[in-house]
């Protein structure tokens, strides 16, 4: 069996998607979006197995729920239509009760699935060491289970689907293939983005002729993200994996160091995987939501999370967050607060209560771990405490003559911002919450430039050839960054040149790829990170 360990594999980029490229070309409409869940299903088979089941559970029982619930609402329609005026309140009230039955259900088994096999070791563990701090001489058996690749993000996709039916945003499918498409199609269903059902599902069912312009615009997203994760973020990994697992070892200065190339890294590797997943969307004319903007231009860690990884930011807002805010208890909460501290304190009583769910489950989701929970509940500080002190902020420099939308200002928020997240991806990628905090403490406590006086500093897995390769690459992504950010649609610009300039910017990434990327003889391939989550 091949084994498609990733995106940057050699069988994807050389085997699948040119076949399915290929093989999609050859076909009549009616037999493209087969050939698209043929190459979808090859693919989860071959990254994981004998548990493609888990996704072909998850696919007809969505294909179920999605029909019963719009069955109800058939039925209600049809008895609204025939009833008098003063019983169809009473009928909604039934409907709407059975409707939220099924939707429990449904939640039930795609996030019940989700929850046993992801986070029963985690809780199993915290009991025993409940049980041990108690003095009870009594353990629950820890069990470990295979993960399926990607399931993180295929149940949120279900949970939005049978949301969405219910509050008719979409109607129930009753094509069992359109579904299973929009579940599993190859390019996102390990990493994201996190699609919603009126984003892709009709897309992918039309299946529209390739076009020359999509593979080249696809070709170019795909090349650039391979620069990113080959030549930066895989190039970094081994000083990271390095200072993390002997933290003990260095001083301050290397803590610090490590943070700011792991989020660098996680950027590279992150956004790197999303263009060769958008570019392989697009390579067949779909065109999937972004989940990167730029993040790191952010002035403030709520406008760095509208930005990154931003489907699961509007999931979560969308599904948890406004649902919470706009249930009656908050809704009263909020009313009473207005009246005693003001329409800016007010409404943050309880909406700081749906924010702290909102980032619990943040946490959670990207992880069964305490530096996870930690990592959620110090973003959800950050974010209330902008809100609460933004007032006296405000006031504070106009008191002070600041010119809040100057340039020297706006910079200084952006690198306050950078600095307030390469600590919380410090303890994101810590070897456990208390590892995370020792590295913390030393970072603040034993800070000295000892390690790069000696130059130990780049005898960590990065030396300075590789410094100078990285600073090459970001430089390069930051003014393509700075060119986005003046709205200046620089792959279609480079679509419109003359072909020698067209193929001069292929084959310098190319070039970029093959001197630079870190692969070859010694070369432990490293997986897309966000796939373990």
């Amino acid at each position: 069996m091949f084994s498609f360990s990733s995106y940057f594999s050699t069988e994807y980029l050389v085997m699948l998607l040119p076949a399915s490229v290929v093989l999609y070309a050859l076909l009549p409409q009616k037999l493209r979006r087969w050939s698209l869940l043929l190459s979808s299903y090859v693919f989860f088979w071959a990254i994981s197995g004998k548990l493609i089941a888990c996704l072909l559970f998850s696919t007809l029982s969505l294909h179920h729920f999605g029909i019963w619930l719009g069955r109800l609402q058939g039925n209600l329609d049809c008895l609204l239509e025939s009833s008098p005026r003063e019983m169809r309140k009473e009928l909604k009230r039934q409907y709407t009760k059975k409707q939220r039955l099924v939707v429990a259900f449904a939640l039930a088994v795609h996030l019940g699935m989700l929850l046993w096999l992801k986070y029963t070791p985690f809780f199993a563990s915290n009991i025993n060491t409940l049980l041990n701090l108690l003095g009870i001489d009594r353990t629950v058996s820890v069990p470990s289970y295979v993960l399926p690749i990607g399931i993180s993000f295929y149940t949120l996709q279900a949970v939005s689907y049978i949301f969405d039916v219910y509050r008719r945003k979409i109607p129930a499918d009753d094509n069992l293939l359109r579904l299973a498409l929009y579940m599993s199609f190859f390019p996102q269903i390990m990493e994201g983005p996190i699609c919603r059902y009126s984003d892709t599902a009709q897309q992918l069912w039309e299946a529209p002729k390739l076009r020359r312009e999509n593979l080249l615009l696809g070709t170019q997203r795909i090349l650039y993200g391979l620069v990113k994760k080959m030549v930066v973020a895989d190039r970094l990994n081994l000083l990271i994996k390095t200072v993390f697992a002997g933290y003990e070892s260095y001083d301050g200065l290397v803590m610090a160091v490590a943070a700011v190339c792991y989020t660098v890294q996680l950027y590279m590797d992150f956004s790197g995987t999303m263009d060769v997943v958008l570019g392989s969307g697009q390579l067949f004319g779909m065109n999937l939501p972004e989940n990167f903007q730029r993040p790191f231009f952010s002035k403030t860690i709520s406008e760095f999370w509208k930005r990154w990884h931003i489907t699961l930011g509007t999931w979560f807002k969308d599904y948890i967050f406004y649902p919470l805010s706009m249930s009656g208890p908050l809704k009263k909460l909020t009313s009473r607060g207005r009246k005693r501290l003001g329409n800016h304190f007010g409404p943050l009583l309880a909406g700081s209560l749906a924010l702290f769910c909102v980032w619990l489950a943040n946490g959670l989701w990207h992880g069964a771990g305490w530096n996870y929970i930690f990592f959620g509940m110090y973003h959800f500080a950050l974010i209330l405490g902008g809100s609460l002190i933004e007032p006296f902020v405000v006031r504070l420099t106009q008191k002070l003559h600041i010119q809040r939308k100057s340039f020297p200002y706006r910079c200084m928020q952006m690198v306050r911002t950078a600095i307030l997240v390469c600590i919380g991806e410090l303890f994101f990628r810590a070897e456990g919450l208390r590892a995370g905090l020792a590295m913390f403490r030393k970072m603040v406590t034993e800070f000295s430039f000892a390690a790069l006086r000696d130059q130990s500093i780049f005898e960590l897995g990065v030396d300075k050839h590789d410094c100078l390769i990285i600073f090459v690459v970001l430089l390069l992504v930051f003014v393509i960054g700075v060119l986005q950010e003046r709205g200046i649609p620089i792959r279609q610009r480079i679509s419109q040149k003359n072909l020698a300039v067209r193929f001069a910017v292929y084959y310098v990434l190319l070039l970029l790829i093959i001197v630079f990327g870190a692969y070859g003889r010694g070369y432990v391939p490293v997986d897309p990170i966000y796939a373990g989550f």
